[in-house]
């Protein structure tokens, strides 16, 4: 078989076999079909270490488009995901016997330590506070924020939320990434709030969090899609006075640090963020940097004087 008839077999395999998202086919189809076009082969044979040489090279040059600065060019981590996705591919051509490039020799490139992104916990009481009044839109809001730091949420998990949403407890079950099923906790303000946001509702729609009034065209799904969440969040950043950029993925952030520095531990934490590795979680452990200070000064060298 040829490699564009291998690539929609192993994409139909991680779609179902491994059960990843819509989303995550997608992207392996558009770094694969990339890698295709550049080798300019159907072959699996012809796929060599000097092949993959070449192609490291062009990604290392590829520039990220036009609205970046001119010269700039593909991160090591984006460049990692086209490799990635390409020893996934190799993977599954060795599990099927088909003579190429071992997976073994695709080495990802070293990307510098991650960085993320939070807001203080000022700046935090500001965002949740910013939705004002009881306007349908602004209890919505209100809620969406408040949802956000009270679960820990990715968005996308946020918007395949239903308003049947049972308030009368205090946790829910969230299908997340590589469909896995995780709890998550309700706050009393973030009960209160979509509470309150349910109660204002008079349509029948089955989303949780639905556009109103101009926000959706006729024909359009009501519910709120990742894009006009991401749009709430930073209206309301800049409406609190936060230079920062703040996206919900930023409210997730936050979501952690505060459990880490209110003395959570590593693995619920991990469990809460429906982390399948913990070394995912442990990005966050800079939190603890001042507790393991303070410590350190308090318990450190009593030697007597």
């Amino acid at each position: 078989m040829n490699l564009s008839e291998l690539k929609t077999q192993f994409l139909e395999y991680i779609e179902i076999e491994k059960g990843r998202s819509v989303k995550t086919v997608e992207n392996y189809d558009h770094y694969l079909t990339r890698f295709l076009s550049f080798a300019k082969t159907n072959d699996p044979k012809d796929i060599s270490d000097n092949l993959l040489r070449e192609y490291r090279l062009w990604l290392n040059r590829q520039s990220t488009g036009n609205n970046k600065p001119t010269g700039a060019t593909l991160k090591k981590k984006t460049q990692n995901y086209y490799l990635i996705a390409l020893r996934a591919f190799l993977k599954y051509l060795a599990k099927r016997d088909v003579k190429t490039l071992s997976p073994e020799h695709i080495e990802l490139a070293k990307v510098g330590e991650r960085h993320i992104d939070v807001i203080s916990e000022q700046e935090l009481g500001r965002l949740l506070q910013a939705p004002e009044g009881n306007s349908l839109k602004s209890l919505r809001d209100r809620a969406i924020l408040e949802l956000l730091f009270s679960t820990g949420l990715r968005v996308s998990e946020l918007c395949s939320l239903s308003r049947d949403l049972d308030l009368s407890s205090d946790e829910f079950s969230i299908r997340g990434k590589g469909e896995k099923v995780r709890v998550v906790f309700l706050s009393e303000q973030a009960r209160s709030a979509v509470k309150a946001y349910l109660d204002k509702r008079a349509d029948v729609e089955d989303p949780l969090f639905i556009k109103i009034n101009k926000e959706c065209g006729e024909g359009e799904d009501p519910g709120l899609t990742r894009r006009s969440i991401e749009r709430i969040v930073k209206h309301y950043a800049i409406k609190a006075g936060i230079s920062k950029k703040v996206t919900p993925h930023v409210i997730r952030h936050c979501f952690a640090t505060d459990l880490l520095s209110n003395g959570a531990d590593l693995r619920s934490v991990q469990a809460l963020l429906g982390h399948a590795n913990i070394g995912t979680t442990q990005i966050y452990t800079h939190v603890t940097d001042k507790h393991l200070r303070d410590i350190h000064k308090n318990f450190h060298n009593k030697r007597k004087k």
